[in-house]
């Protein structure tokens, strides 16, 4: 059987590069439901799961604002989109899941550009990465980062990004931690799975990232990636009490019987955000990429409805245009 991150550790032999750490041949041990099988996609496809049906009316907004600047005691979120978010806490740039390219494979071209240039982006100090699959993790957009970017990744990743040349690279398991200039990331577990061939399904790892500010007030973000619903949600809430914004999927949920095990649908990301005691809940992983059947706007419309029906303050769900940004922290009342 082909293995990718075989084949790099022969070539790392050969060549001297750096090999990272020692991990099994794949999770398949951490799937908390069985990755789709070829019967299954085939009746997607027959269905044509991967393509809106009907429509909401509107458009998925955009704006156009600058990164905002953060002050002391401060932090912000932008949603540049789909997953790709900035976060920027404890005096640190941290960039999610980028992705800004215009097509991925397996999809037609985006509905909306990324909310904020390329060009327009603070320095990077930090990039973290959920897991492989083509809409989080974007070779195009990787090659454009400086070599020397530091970049954390679920287990099984590091080779990926070593063989294109970037020399800082940290791949952790599930609760395992590392440290950023003063900004902790812990690696948390995730309801998902990986793949990006024929032959490497779950050889790497899947994740969320919670991300800590050791400055006073410390902040708190938790960063989902992509995920179905279930009880690591509740686990997470319990070791880091006191998130201030955790970034929840609610795209990608339609047809149920398929994307059920794989992604939460905006009810289950309204509870996820309870389990996880988070203060405030920013909706992303929506209104980008053409990946399942729900119309373009039903993922907002209804996490709009499920938060409104949890009876939780208006004002703490930000569902962000794209584009857009929220501060938080201690000249922010939200």
């Amino acid at each position: 059987m082909y293995r990718p991150r075989a084949v790099h550790r022969a070539l790392a032999r050969l060549t001297g590069a750096p090999r990272g750490r020692t991990w099994p041949g794949g999770f398949t041990d951490r799937l908390t439901h069985p990755v789709p099988g070829p019967a299954a996609v085939l009746r997607l496809m027959r269905e044509r799961g991967t393509r809106p049906v009907g429509a909401t009316g509107g458009r998925v907004p955009v704006v156009d604002e600058a990164a905002p600047r953060v002050g002391a005691g401060q932090a912000a979120v932008t949603w540049i989109g789909h997953a790709t978010c900035l976060v920027q806490l404890g005096g640190r740039v941290v960039l999610t899941d980028p992705v800004f390219a215009d097509k991925i494979p397996g999809t037609p071209r985006r509905y909306t550009p990324p909310g904020v240039r390329w060009e327009s982006l603070p320095p990077i100090d930090v990039v973290v990465i959920s897991h492989n699959h083509f809409d989080h993790l974007d070779e195009p957009t990787v090659r454009r980062l400086p070599r020397d970017t530091p970049v954390l990744v679920p287990a099984g990743l590091a080779w990926w990004f070593q063989t294109r040349g970037f020399r800082r690279v940290v791949e952790l398991d599930w609760w395992e931690s590392t440290t950023v200039g003063g900004v902790r990331f812990d690696f948390t577990p995730a309801h998902h799975w990986s793949r990006r061939g024929l032959f490497d399904t779950c050889q790497s790892l899947w994740g969320g990232w919670l991300m800590t500010s050791e400055d006073t007030p410390a902040h708190r973000v938790f960063f989902a990636g992509d995920s179905a619903y279930g009880p690591a949600f509740a686990e997470i809430g319990a070791r880091f009490p006191g998130i201030d914004v955790a970034l929840l999927p609610v795209g990608a949920f339609r047809p149920r019987w398929f994307m059920k095990p794989l992604h939460m649908d905006p009810a289950e990301a309204v509870r996820a955000c309870g389990d996880l005691g988070a203060e405030r809940m920013v909706t992303i992983h929506w209104g980008t990429f053409a990946l399942s059947a729900e119309p373009v706007l039903a993922p907002v419309e209804l996490a709009r409805k499920a938060w409104a029906e949890s009876g939780r303050p208006a004002d703490a769900l930000w569902d962000l245009a794209v584009g857009q940004s929220r501060l938080f922290g201690s000249s922010d009342p939200n």
